[in-house]
């Protein structure tokens, strides 16, 4: 262990645009050296929460050669999964964008940790019913995480590690502060799940939801073979899924289908709207008093959430971390490791584990402490996100032919002089968006089997789009956080859905997506409080509660404005590059519209008011000066 404290004292910092700096630091390779030769694993460990719901935990320690577990007490990395521990097994030894992210790497224990592997409540082998993220779950992560740190085994220290579902309690956990938590490492992880995912602008995540509710579902089903052929089967465990096969499910389908929410039970309404069901699931990342690494992707599905875990940490930079890559959930971390790109996974939990659980002077504290692929550019460091030294501008919506979209409804300008004459653009809801990066998103990357003509060229899905372009930039432009669009729009009936992308447009015309939005116009209204203004008084940040129970119709052929908000982003339009707004009145697979609001709109067509005295605007974060 003195060894690697000795190649790892001495790591630079990572020094913006420095490819070096950024994919080799002193720490990079420490993983691969370990210290014990073996892994002793314990499996279907018994945990009793404090209501009598046993859960079952895999528990990885380091072994000496002859596979013997080693005694000494170690820290300990607790990972709570709803994916079942013998997903954690298959994928243990996994290289790639995959490694060290569901649940146990084999080079950590062998460098002298110890992982304690759980099967949340009503999933895998553990009893109870799915409380998916609930405050029951909560607590049992809380109680897994004492009765690890009191283990023979155990140092008393731990921490938690994993990506998704596995990073989100990570999150949760450590917004409890649990005395003998020191440490996370949260991979692509979530904090607000409704506009995470669940219902994106107030519509539910149809890429995601469903497909991610069958899976964990089907997994609980999975019996334990073994307790089953020693005759110790868990009838408990059987009569616990019979109580719910199907969490969530029915509800899902039945927010998706009913027309009239009045029909619908408590549960599903819940469901379909934020509630005090998702406020129960929220975390609270001001609360977090531990050094926090998060490793995201701008085109996540918990894209919105991520740097706002970061920002909201009350740490000092180095003790929060930060890196967002250019991927998709299931494809995150994909480039990781590669010349230019940061450091494979568990480098990063090996190097910020023993800095933090063994108090090894590494230097990842110095790394970042911001880690940003910028879109149009590449990998770069920064001390904040949003970047420093920002200006909000805005580029109006014009019916002015920009000449660089002949292939959409609407080949409109972005300008920074608002539109001198009215007009009224019109959109219809369409299914091209299968083929789109939303969809790539929406879909946590399943959708990239349809290739990359769909996730980086846009122009396919903008045959059913109103689209406005700024003309070629004459300088590098640099965009940094989140967007807003103010839309004034003009429905035929009481309700509609808004889908909005802002694109990133080649000299040869390929549109690509760094950012995008949604919203149901019934779902317009604004939490001032909860919001972000520009200096000037504009939405930067537009916070919608997302009520489905205090929906606000649209009078038809009235006209009504409407913010959309933009997730953040970090990017660079190149000279010769364009920057377009798409507006489309669907987002399929992205999200889905409510079977109430379907019914409200008749997914009749939609408009956009252009009118000299109420504009529509794009407010863009830019850093430096503007060249378009």
């Amino acid at each position: 262990m003195v060894s690697v404290a000795v190649v790892c004292a001495f790591a630079p910092p990572a020094v913006a645009g420095d490819p070096d700096a950024l994919s080799a630091p002193g720490w990079a390779d420490a993983w691969q050296q370990t210290t014990y030769p073996g892994v002793a694993v314990e499996h279907d460990v018994p945990l009793t929460m404090s209501d009598g719901t046993v859960l079952k935990a895999n528990v990885y320690r380091p072994a000496d050669d002859q596979g013997r577990a080693v005694d000494t007490p170690f820290p300990a990395i607790v990972t709570m999964t709803p994916y079942t521990k013998l997903m954690s097994d298959l994928t243990a030894d996994m290289s790639g964008p995959l490694a060290g992210q569901m649940g146990i790497t084999p080079e950590l224990v062998r460098a002298g940790y110890v992982e304690v592997v759980a099967d949340v409540r009503g999933t895998g082998f553990s009893e109870g019913v799915w409380d998916v993220l609930g405050a029951r779950e909560q607590a049992d992560t809380l109680e897994v995480i004492d009765w690890a740190s009191h283990q023979p085994w155990s140092n008393g220290k731990i921490g938690m590690t994993g990506a998704s579902y596995l990073g989100i309690t990570a999150v949760q956990a450590a917004a409890h502060r649990p005395p003998a938590l020191k440490a996370i490492l949260p991979i692509i992880p979530g904090s607000d799940l409704f506009r995470d995912i669940v219902g994106t602008g107030g519509a539910i995540g149809i890429g995601f939801m469903p497909m991610w509710l069958s899976l964990v579902n089907g997994l609980k089903w999975v019996p334990d073979l073994q307790a089953l052929l020693q005759g110790r089967f868990d009838a408990t465990w059987l009569s616990d899924r019979l109580a719910d096969p199907a969490t969530e499910l029915p509800q899902l389908f039945q927010a998706l289908s009913s027309p009239d929410l009045s029909n619908l039970p408590p549960s599903t309404v819940d469901l379909a709207g934020y509630s005090d069901w998702y406020r129960e699931r929220q975390s609270d990342p001001s609360q977090i008093q531990v050094p926090t690494f998060v490793v995201g992707g701008w085109h996540d599905i918990f894209a919105n959430s991520e740097p706002k875990i970061y920002d909201a940490i009350p740490l000092p930079p180095g003790e929060k971390q930060l890196v967002m890559g250019n991927g998709y959930h299931a494809t995150a971390t994909v480039d990781f490791g590669s010349p230019g790109a940061p450091p494979q996974v568990p480098a990063f939990q090996r190097a910020w584990f023993d800095k933090w659980l063994k108090g090894i002077d590494n230097g990842v504290d110095s790394y970042g402490p911001v880690t940003l692929y910028q879109q149009g550019g590449g990998w770069r460091t920064t001390d904040s996100f949003p970047r420093p030294d920002l200006s909000y501008e805005r580029r109006y919506l014009t019916a002015d032919s920009s000449a660089s979209a002949p292939h959409a409804v609407a080949d409109g300008s972005l300008s920074a002089a608002p539109p001198a004459t009215s007009a009224q653009l019109t959109v219809a809801p369409g299914i091209r968006g299968v083929c789109s990066r939303q969809a790539s998103e929406g879909t946590a990357g399943v959708a990239l089997i349809l290739g990359k003509g769909c996730e980086l060229d846009s122009r396919f899905a903008e045959a059913e789009a109103l689209t406005f372009t700024t003309a070629p930039a004459d300088a590098p432009t640099a965009l940094s956080g989140p967007m807003n669009l103010h839309l004034n729009t003009v429905l035929d009936a009481t309700d509609g859905f808004w889908d909005v992308s802002v694109n990133d447009i080649a000299p040869d015309g390929t549109s690509t997506v760094i950012s995008s939005g949604q919203l149901t116009a019934a779902l317009r209204a604004v939490d001032p409080q909860r919001s972000r203004r520009t200096p000037d008084g504009d939405y930067i940040e537009a916070y919608h509660p997302l009520d489905v129970t205090a929906r606000d119709p649209q009078i038809p052929g009235q006209p009504t404005t409407l913010d959309i908000g933009l997730l953040a982003t970090d990017a660079v339009i190149q000279p010769g590059h364009r920057l377009r707004i798409d507006v489309y009145a669907a987002s399929i697979l992205r999200a889905l519209p409510l079977g109430v609001t379907m019914r409200d709109s008749g997914l009749r067509p939609q408009h956009i008011q252009l009118d000299p005295a109420d504009p529509s605007f794009v407010t863009l974060p830019i850093q430096g000066r503007s060249g378009f």
